[in-house]
């Protein structure tokens, strides 16, 4: 049985021999992670009185206007994988192109490559509202002792060998999973640890929140709109609520504690949809069939889609079991030779 006062370094060593790869190298590699997410907090959470929100001047790789706060992650993350050697490459929501990191002896014999949103929902940043961080972890299949490749970052999300979220809200959590349930940690500020406070997080089977933008319903396509018709109709059941906040991780994390669906589908100002597959769609995904739950791009598993390139687009369904397949019924019933396409 798992103990709520159990702090995150003490969880990673007792659960290290039930990942099947104990060179110890992944723990190392989770532990980076939880320092670079306490410095990102300690920013975030004086975000307001200093002058580090608002935009940084320049876009990304996606064309979108970056906060300094997004840059600060990105940058803080990126040098705390690197400085404590433990990676062999990093991709980034952020960044054009993957980054190769080699030991000092430039051997490249690390087995770990991390793909990372280093600041999902940067753009609730100015008014106060959760943002969160998303990883997703591989382990490498070019030869070690080589630089990594792109193909070591194109693997389909069921080869992830870990994957999570730190939540930067009214508390700050660290939620993730090495494939054998999902858990979540809270900071305590005052001594800057993480405890064990959600163990084996699980979605309920079905719910009654729905997460979408109905502010683009007009671009939606069909199958879509019959799902959110249908979820309008749904009071004299158990009546369904609308709750979007516009930060994935926040949403996610809402849903998965209460019952829910996050959407956000293609739509015809966005053809390919809006979320990054390998940053955001794969680890999400991850999370969520490891706690019960379900993805698809609402005709196949998200887990199951093969990447071709870092900042591939895809629709996003994810959410209870339930809710996600009644998605999925509408969508191929709107959209059959979509369906019939995809193999669904």
């Amino acid at each position: 049985m798992k103990k709520t006062n159990q702090t995150l370094g003490e969880f990673i060593i007792e659960n290290q021999e039930s990942f099947k790869y104990t060179s110890g190298e992944l723990s190392r590699l989770i532990n980076s992670i939880r320092l670079a997410a306490k410095v990102v907090n300690h920013e975030v959470n004086k975000a307001g009185l200093v002058d580090i929100v608002g935009d940084y001047g320049s876009q990304n790789i996606q064309g979108e206007d970056q906060k300094k706060l997004d840059v600060y992650a990105n940058e803080t993350f990126i040098q705390t994988l690197i400085n404590r050697e433990i990676v062999c490459g990093i991709a980034s929501e952020e960044n054009d192109s993957f980054i190769t990191v080699h030991g000092n002896n430039k051997d490249h014999k690390n087995k770990y490559v991390v793909l990372m949103d280093p600041l999902d929902g940067s753009s609730n940043i100015d008014v106060n509202v959760s943002v969160g961080t998303i990883f997703s972890i591989y382990r490498r299949i070019t030869p070690t002792g080589q630089p990594v490749e792109m193909e070591d970052f194109l693997q389909p999300g069921n080869q992830q060998v870990a994957a999570g979220y730190i939540i930067y809200g009214t508390s700050t959590m660290l939620v993730y999973t090495t494939g054998h349930g999902v858990n979540g940690f809270t900071l305590n500020p005052a001594i800057g640890t993480y405890y064990l406070s959600h163990p084996d997080m699980k979605f309920p089977d079905d719910g009654n929140i729905y997460s979408i933008n109905e502010g683009n319903y007009i671009h939606f396509p069909q199958g879509v709109k019959d799902y959110i018709k249908y979820c309008q109709e749904q009071r004299d059941n158990d009546p369904y609520t609308s709750r979007y906040i516009g930060s994935l991780v926040s949403d996610f994390h809402r849903n998965m504690i209460k019952g829910g669906i996050y959407m956000y589908p293609k739509s015809s100002s966005a053809e390919k949809g809006k979320l990054r597959l390998l940053y955001e769609c794969n680890p999400m995904a991850f999370i969520a069939e490891q706690a019960n739950g379900k993805a698809s791009d609402g005709f196949q598993r998200i887990l199951d889609i093969q990447p071709t390139e870092l900042h591939e687009r895809v629709p996003f369904f994810c959410g209870s079991n339930k809710m996600v397949e009644k998605a999925e019924d509408f969508m191929k019933a709107a959209h059959p030779k979509e369906a019939k396409t995809t193999g669904a």
